[in-house]
């Protein structure tokens, strides 16, 4: 979802290099990169150990953190090009689409509400999973929620780890890199744009 479907990579950012300044913590434009498509989870441990010890607890930084991002979300939205009108177009051939999301039900569903009803048939939440990625765990539960074989899944990436994960779960990738380098490799795709991206040229990518 974020930096795939919609443009909240910027968001994000912009979250964590105010909250973590007012806090006491030194976060650069360059510390936001290391994250990307990172569990909060994980990123909550990398800000604690930025932050003065004693200022705020972890639970209490996830939270502000997670309030302030889906609260800009819910505001508004933009929308990676291409990524709305592919998404569309995979429903009108009744191709079955799993968001599967580093982040949590609460901020996804902050983002759905700019979306037509009902866009995917299955999501997987970043808090829905035991492991995150670049762990499979997330694209395996999608895959098998919708029924369907892991080889047989196309995952559409902007982040390193959630490129990893959708290797890891044996499923062709799609790489829509934004602000990360993402680099070829086998059963890989590697764009500029989801702009010219269509069902048939995904089919095409399994035969």
């Amino acid at each position: 979802m974020d930096g795939t479907l919609v443009d909240s990579e910027k968001v994000w950012a912009e979250v964590q290099l105010e909250l973590l300044a007012e806090l006491g913590a030194t976060w650069t434009i360059e510390d936001c990169l290391t994250l990307i498509g990172s569990d909060l989870r994980d990123a909550v441990q990398v800000w604690m150990a930025r932050i003065p010890e004693g200022v705020i607890t972890a639970e209490e930084l996830a939270d502000r953190m997670f309030s302030e991002v889906v609260e800009a979300l819910r505001k508004e939205v933009t929308f990676q090009p291409g990524a709305l009108e592919l998404l569309q177009a995979l429903r009108k051939e009744d191709i079955p689409c799993a968001l599967v999301s580093a982040s949590y039900r609460t901020m996804i569903d902050a983002v759905l509400g700019h979306l037509p009803p009902d866009p995917f048939a299955v999501i997987v939440a970043g808090d829905e999973v035991t492991l995150g990625k670049p762990h499979p765990e997330p694209y395996l539960t999608g895959a098998a929620r919708l029924g369907v074989d892991p080889a047989n899944c196309i995952v559409i990436e902007d982040s390193a780890t959630g490129t990893q994960a959708g290797t890891a779960a044996g499923m062709y990738v799609v790489a829509v890199p934004q602000w990360v380098t993402i680099p070829e490799a086998p059963r890989r795709l590697v764009v500029k744009s989801l702009e010219p991206v269509t069902p048939e040229s995904l089919r095409s990518l399994l035969r």
